[in-house]
């Protein structure tokens, strides 16, 4: 049995190539998200945001990202425009991350970003938990989601990026090197 300390020391972005191309079962993503809403969230704003896209859906997504990878690079489709949409085909899922802004805004923007940002990492670990590989990816040039027709998105909503999850037949063991508490901490007396 690992501790909590030791599932957070092995968590790793794992990537769309690795992906097996299973499915990730409905009560594992309903975990998943489960996790993500118990995020501590100043004023209980409850911020986070999520369309999860799977099946079908990644084609018509990974469709988009090419073709809005076209529109806003003004570049022919390419190797790069083309690895975005294989991206999507390699995942079981992608959650869109969105941050949804509180329309009072009496909580700063950063404390809401980072409130989301929480969100993701408790779903990453239980995603992990369960043994599925997971990847954070915030490319700018996808910041207009609301373009994308298969999902609703509000005026205060923004775009924070894509948590792609797959099945994975292993979880990375090593832990890489990582700075001392003595680095970059501080006791004051």
């Amino acid at each position: 049995m690992h501790t909590l300390l030791q599932k957070i020391q092995q968590r790793r972005s794992i990537f769309p190539k690795d992906y097996t191309g299973g499915e990730i079962k409905t009560a594992d993503m309903d975990q998943i998200l489960e996790a993500g809403r118990w995020a501590p969230t100043h004023k209980k704003t409850q911020p986070w945001k999520y369309k999860v896209v799977q099946g079908d859906g990644l084609q018509r997504l990974g469709d988009f990202m090419t073709a809005q990878y076209v529109k806003d690079s003004g570049k022919p489709e390419s190797f790069k425009s083309r690895k975005l949409a294989e991206k999507m085909q390699q995942s079981s899922a992608v959650i869109l991350i969105f941050m949804s802004r509180q329309p009072k805004e009496s909580i700063p923007e950063w404390e809401e970003i980072a409130a989301v940002s929480m969100s993701v990492q408790n779903m990453w670990l239980t995603a992990h938990d369960l043994g599925y590989g997971c990847y954070w990816s915030s490319p700018k040039s996808f910041a207009k989601m609301s373009d994308f027709n298969d999902i609703n998105v509000d005026s205060n909503d923004q775009f924070l990026g894509f948590l792609y999850m797959g099945t994975v037949d292993s979880q990375p063991k090593e832990l890489p090197e990582r700075k001392s508490p003595a680095d970059f901490v501080e006791f004051i007396n």
